[in-house]
């Protein structure tokens, strides 16, 4: 319950300010109990999404709920809740500069979406934007996605699904920021370079201010095939609990915000390669 009320005050289907529903209707809503509405409620409240979280009146949404969930004290969120607000932040800034590792780039492709929707409605106006994803090289044996009876190396269907995703996802987002020329007048500029190794963890830096930092966490799954279903070792990235480090705050997340940012561009400059999103 707490996560779908805090990613609609995310996505601002809750406003700023506005009075949510009433405990009851909340009960409701959700089929459950009111304490649990009232725990749920409380988890938003220490988050610092709501105020006025009391018995009696209902909750309001924070002033500023964008930017609550950011600094030392910020809890981890999963990568389809924490990262779109933060994006749609870095988007806030005259030049915009994102860097990634990832494995597919499927969760910043969904998260630029959010930005992408207040450029074209008037919200929001970058002059300029330069991304730079590093994803793992199509001819490597990954260590994910792997299927659990032994590895299918570079030529298997496990590796080959990964393949078609890693080039379509990268593909939507090249096109849907490189639109922005012919749009709006931004200048773009999208690279994509490619790793020999499979990055354990995901890393996303924001305009040289901000890390958000998340594991990728291996699990058994099925992935279907060819009319077959697998059984893997995979990680889904979109839930990953994204760690959120500011530049500024205290003295430890600056420096990971640097260590980190020297880190991908020793990666960018030195064993990384080019990369075609194609077959």
């Amino acid at each position: 319950m707490a996560d779908e009320l805090r990613a609609r005050i995310r996505s601002g289907a809750l406003r700023a300010g506005q009075r949510m529903p009433t405990q009851a209707q909340l009960a409701a809503e959700f089929g459950v109990e009111r304490p649990a509405v009232r725990q749920a409620l409380r988890i938003l409240q220490s988050e610092h999404l709501l105020t006025n979280v009391s018995k009696g009146a209902p909750a309001t949404v924070a002033a500023d709920p964008g930017r609550a969930l950011t600094g030392p004290s910020a809890p981890p969120l999963p990568t389809t809740v924490g990262l779109a607000p933060r994006i749609a932040a870095a988007f806030e800034a005259e030049h915009v500069e994102i860097d990634a590792v990832c494995l597919t780039s499927v969760s910043l492709t969904l998260a630029i979406g959010e930005p992408l929707r207040q450029i074209h409605s008037g919200r929001l106006k970058p002059a300029k934007v330069d991304v730079r994803v590093l994803l793992p090289s199509r001819n490597i044996d990954l260590a994910f996605p792997v299927p659990v009876e032994g590895r299918d190396g570079a030529d298997g269907p496990v590796h080959e699904q990964w393949l078609a995703q890693r080039n379509a996802q990268g593909q939507v987002l090249r096109h849907n920021l490189l639109a922005l020329r012919a749009t709006h007048g931004v200048d773009v500029h999208v690279s994509f370079r490619a790793l020999p190794f499979t990055p354990p963890v995901k890393l996303y830096l924001l305009n040289g201010e901000e890390a958000l930092f998340a594991y990728y966490t291996l699990a058994r799954s099925k992935a279907q095939i060819d009319q077959e279903d697998l059984e893997t070792y995979d990680a889904q990235g979109v839930r990953s609990l994204l760690f959120t480090f500011e530049q500024g705050t205290v003295l430890r997340d600056t420096a990971f915000v640097e260590q980190s940012s020297l880190w991908f561009n020793a990666l960018w400059e030195t064993i990384s390669s080019e990369l075609v999103l194609t077959g």
